[in-house]
């Protein structure tokens, strides 16, 4: 797996503003904005790039056909990307080891992965389970060295 250190250096400049592209059918690049964090994945406990996605997203359906994803985060002048196969993880997307508190606690973790904190923790849980919330993780086979531009 790629190295994530750079990628998280990067997070921490703008509470992980992100860019993700995911592919559809057509072989049409769709991408979307995001709030993206490093954390340990929940039953490997190996570094991952994640983040929250509406249930509803059509990046989700799209991830689900092909799991193909690259993100790019940016703080400043600085990038880095990571790309690699998406895992999600959520309502519609039961993982083996992850129930449904361990989901909530999930999301919880790649809230603050990302810079995010909260005033009302239970109210945050009501929305994620509303809204069925998924996690998307990224495991990379290739990431970009953080850059500096002019």
């Amino acid at each position: 797996m790629a190295d994530l250190s750079n990628f998280a250096r990067v997070v921490e400049k703008d509470h992980g503003l992100s860019i993700v592209s995911v592919l559809r059918a057509d072989g049409t690049i769709q991408s979307t904005l995001v709030n993206a964090g490093v954390l340990d994945h929940p039953t490997t406990g190996e570094p991952v790039v994640g983040f929250v996605a509406v249930g509803k997203a059509r990046k989700l359906a799209l991830l689900r056909e092909r799991p193909r994803i690259t993100v790019a985060v940016r703080g400043g002048w600085e990038y880095a990307v990571a790309e690699g196969e998406a895992e999600l993880i959520g309502p519609d997307d039961p993982a083996e080891g992850v129930d449904a508190e361990h989901l909530r606690v999930l999301l919880r973790e790649v809230f603050t992965a990302c810079g995010g904190t909260h005033d009302d923790w239970d109210t945050y849980d009501r929305v994620m389970r509303e809204e069925r919330r998924t996690a998307v993780l990224i495991r990379p086979d290739r990431t970009y060295p953080a850059a500096a531009s002019s």
